[in-house]
């Protein structure tokens, strides 16, 4: 038998600490409140000013006319979409896709130079989600204040202060609903229509539905947006190089971290500039600590920067313990980043390339267009005097911003009559029907069906010229 061992001091009852599922470094539990301590500092102030800009242009964009009508409308119904003058319809397809296609190569351009900072200066939800923490800030106070309160038993204070919040959030996130929907409804007539109750339905259905949209990502999912739902974060790492510019902890510098006073020697103490005052976590948006090194849930906001910066210099160290720079500078600082490596440069061109694409194609857009509509039922009739007869329908798409007067030929067939208008005004950006008739003799058309084509022409510029190929069907 072998000895037995023997254990002494176990206490009879042995109690099991189980994890505290509220606690905020738990960043995995979706019902985590995160408390952003305000900071201040140059990052912060371009983010507040590059967001404010974008906010304003998003709320009073609708409201800015050209040429007397809405510069920017998506007339949805209609089928046609505004653009200071420019008019677009479903058959400008590809000038659309060509600024979606700029747009995306844009992104990857600057995600590959700088990092996320379309995430943390641009996007919508960074930019609501802290216009939604000044609202909080100015109602419930800094953030050790909010989680006081948030503590504290309902009494009259933290009634008023949680209405007057809660309150501000819903204004302003049904005024973002009416904004977007002002995008596709002419502004000047919606806003009327809505206090005077004779707005559609959809009008306040969709209104109702953005607030709602605004109210719960902005003022209640925030970070979660960031963490668990965005695909952003997901593919980001594919554009990253060596040579990508995103926040980093100078590691090498800053460990070993440990709390020090001013007066004491860090080289002393063996230890880091890092002081472990934990403030780049206290003001990151999304609750990470930028010291474990780059992670999915950054956004580039800087705001960790100005924190760490802030501190550096009351210890009187130099700045940039945690900074913009590239994985190449944090290996070895002579290995100087590289800016014009081949991935930049082939962005580059590829948005050279879209961008000429794009002016070709505008330029090269003509002011109308032309499509011919028949009966199929009916491809033909014969008269009385046996004439044979053939009905179509030309709709004109007008494309410029101002009035115009067009004329229609025929060009391919002789000895017809013509019935119907020959000229015509069609209004801005709208769409008009032409419907006519050809009458010709069946012995003067040698084949059953013989092709021709309409011709459409400006009045004012009758160089400029679409044609569209029809054909005339005899009886058999």
């Amino acid at each position: 038998m072998g000895k037995q061992i023997k254990v002494k001091n176990i206490p009879s009852e042995v109690k099991i600490q189980k994890p505290d599922l509220n606690s905020q470094n738990d960043q995995f539990n979706p019902r985590n409140r995160i408390y952003v301590r305000a900071v201040s500092g140059l990052h912060q102030l371009l983010r507040q000013r590059i967001g404010f800009l974008g906010m304003l242009a998003f709320m009073l964009l609708p409201w800015i006319n050209f040429n007397g009508q809405q510069a920017v409308l998506f007339d949805l119904i209609g089928q046609k979409y505004n653009i200071f003058g420019l008019t677009l319809w479903p058959q400008d397809f590809t000038i659309l896709a060509f600024i979606l296609m700029l747009s995306a190569f844009a992104l990857f351009l600057v995600t590959t130079f700088y990092g996320r900072v379309w995430c943390g200066y641009t996007c919508p939800q960074t930019v609501w989600t802290f216009i939604f923490i000044w609202f909080e800030e100015k109602f419930e106070g800094t953030a050790n204040q909010r989680k006081k309160l948030d503590q504290r038993p309902m009494n009259f204070d933290k009634f008023w202060r949680k209405t007057a919040k809660h309150s501000s959030w819903w204004l302003f996130s049904l005024y973002t609903g009416f904004s977007f929907v002002g995008y596709f409804t002419p502004i000047r007539e919606l806003l009327p229509d809505l206090f005077l109750l004779q707005a559609g339905v959809y009008s306040y259905g969709c209104i109702l539905f953005f607030a709602v949209c605004t109210y719960g990502n902005a003022g209640w999912m925030r970070e979660i947006m960031c963490l668990h739902i965005c695909p952003y974060s997901r593919f980001q790492s594919a554009m990253f190089d060596k040579d990508t510019f995103t926040v980093s902890y100078d590691e090498k510098r800053g460990e070993s971290r440990g709390p020090r006073s001013r007066k004491q020697d860090r080289n002393e103490l063996e230890l880091g500039d890092c002081i472990d005052c934990n403030l780049c976590v206290q003001v990151c948006p999304t609750g990470i600590d930028i010291r474990n090194g780059l992670q999915a849930e950054c956004i580039n906001c800087g705001a960790c920067i100005d924190a760490c910066d802030g501190v550096m210099d009351k210890m009187n160290y130099p700045r940039g313990l945690i900074s913009y720079t590239t994985e190449r500078n944090l290996e070895t600082p002579e290995n100087k980043t590289n800016p014009l490596r081949p991935k930049i440069i082939g962005y580059i061109v590829i948005l050279l390339v879209l961008s000429m694409a794009l002016i070709a194609n505008i330029v090269m857009r003509q002011p109308m267009s032309l499509d011919i509509i028949r009966d199929r039922n009916q491809l033909y009739r014969v008269d009385f005097n046996g004439l044979v007869e053939n009905t179509y329908t030309l709709k004109v798409i007008n494309k410029a911003q101002n009035e115009q007067a067009f004329t229609v030929k025929v060009e391919g067939l002789e000895n017809f009559n013509y019935i119907g208008k020959q000229r015509f005004t069609v209004g801005a950006g709208e769409s008009y029907n032409v419907p006519l008739s050809l009458v010709m003799d069946p012995y003067d058309l040698k084949r059953p069906m013989t092709e021709f084509n309409f011709v459409l022409s400006p009045v004012d510029d009758p160089s400029s010229t679409v044609s569209q190929s029809s054909n005339f069907f005899k009886a058999r």
